[in-house]
């Protein structure tokens, strides 16, 4: 089962990865940049083909990236390369579209996968309406009713089911929790609600609400047009209330997920059939878009971010001090990758 798990795993990213790289690539062919090579996965290269474009394509070792290797992404790096075809030399627009186009290819494919998964498997909707309470549990204590619509928790708008769940996540220092309930008339009310607070098998506590939120069905090509963007913007406000959360110290570095969590979620994925593995490749495509398009060195928003100071300031950032800040950002990410890793690792035990 193990290994059923990871070559799934393989494919997933392997997915991902290459159509976010190919973003990157198709367009700065496009625009005449001189490309040396076109690279699935990370670590030592365990096949590589020649293309008559003169370009390496390679499979490398670790599937958990990829990259296009350009000429003059910074600076002219290369005597035997026309200046012409340097990336550094290109129209502002020109780079900036092909360093946002990864971005913006995993963002489609995600959109693409949730509207087939809306046309062929029927689209839900994403506000957080109960759809179902439990007998004695906290929800049904506090008196909110199936049909009830949740529209705050502890101040924090809970627009999505996806967000929602972030918000229930969050620490919270008192015992109860502040819901603002949106009733079927239409009126808001507020209600206190005490989870109930359970001990699983590993010793660890958990809060239990004791609620599901509606699942009720529709079908037809607009209910999944509206489905896939309503989806996609669900995951991308509950990311960005992550990413918040992280700061302020609401969630801890200890909930996120490297590879090896991610394998975990792929395992129990495959237990709950095809539907769930389609809908985990819109799901970490939009992760892997979100967290490139971030304004920190070494992602593709952090390559943005100087360019927009070079746009600013009229004048090209000296590539030196870019080059030392993508290198800091690199380093910071592997020790981040690393750190996460040893803690999905620890999870196992």
């Amino acid at each position: 089962m193990w290994l059923i798990t990871l070559l799934v795993l393989i494919i997933i990213l392997g997915i991902i990865i290459l159509v976010h790289e190919f973003g990157h690539f198709i367009w700065a062919k496009k625009f005449g940049v001189f490309i040396y090579e076109f690279s699935l996965g990370m670590g030592p290269i365990v096949h590589t083909h020649k293309g008559k474009d003169g370009i390496n394509y390679n499979i490398r070792a670790f599937p958990i990236g990829g990259f296009v290797s350009m000429a003059g992404e910074v600076y002219e790096d290369d005597e035997k390369t026309p200046k012409e075809k340097f990336m550094c030399n290109k129209p502002w627009i020109q780079r900036l579209i092909v360093l946002i186009a990864g971005v913006v290819n995993n963002f489609i494919l995600a959109i693409v996968i949730l509207f087939f998964m809306g046309l062929f498997m029927g689209a839900t909707t994403t506000k957080p309406i109960v759809g179902t309470i439990l007998e004695n549990s906290a929800m049904e204590k506090a008196g909110i009713e199936v049909g009830d619509e949740i529209v705050e928790v502890n101040g924090i708008k809970a627009s999505s089911w996806d967000k929602l769940q972030i918000a229930l996540y969050r620490k919270n220092k008192k015992e109860a929790y502040d819901f603002k309930v949106k009733k079927a008339d239409g009126s808001q009310k507020m209600y206190q609600v005490v989870p109930n607070k359970v001990k699983s098998e590993d010793g660890n506590e958990t809060i239990q609400f004791g609620f599901g939120v509606d699942t009720t069905k529709q079908y037809g090509v607009l209910n999944s047009i509206q489905y896939a963007f309503c989806k996609f913007e669900s995951i991308i406000s509950s990311m960005l209330l992550t990413i918040t959360s992280l700061f302020t110290g609401k969630i801890s570095l200890n909930a996120l997920s490297g590879p090896v969590g991610i394998y975990g979620v792929v395992g129990d994925s495959i237990g709950l059939g095809f539907s769930q593995l389609i809908y985990i490749i819109a799901f970490l495509s939009i992760n892997v878009g979100f967290i490139n398009i971030l304004p920190f060195p070494a992602f593709d928003g952090g390559r943005i971010f100087f360019m927009i100071i070079e746009k600013i300031k009229r004048s090209p950032v000296n590539a030196k001090i870019e080059n030392v800040f993508h290198t800091i950002g690199f380093v910071l990410l592997m020790i981040l990758m690393l750190y996460i890793t040893l803690q999905d690792i620890l999870k196992l035990f």
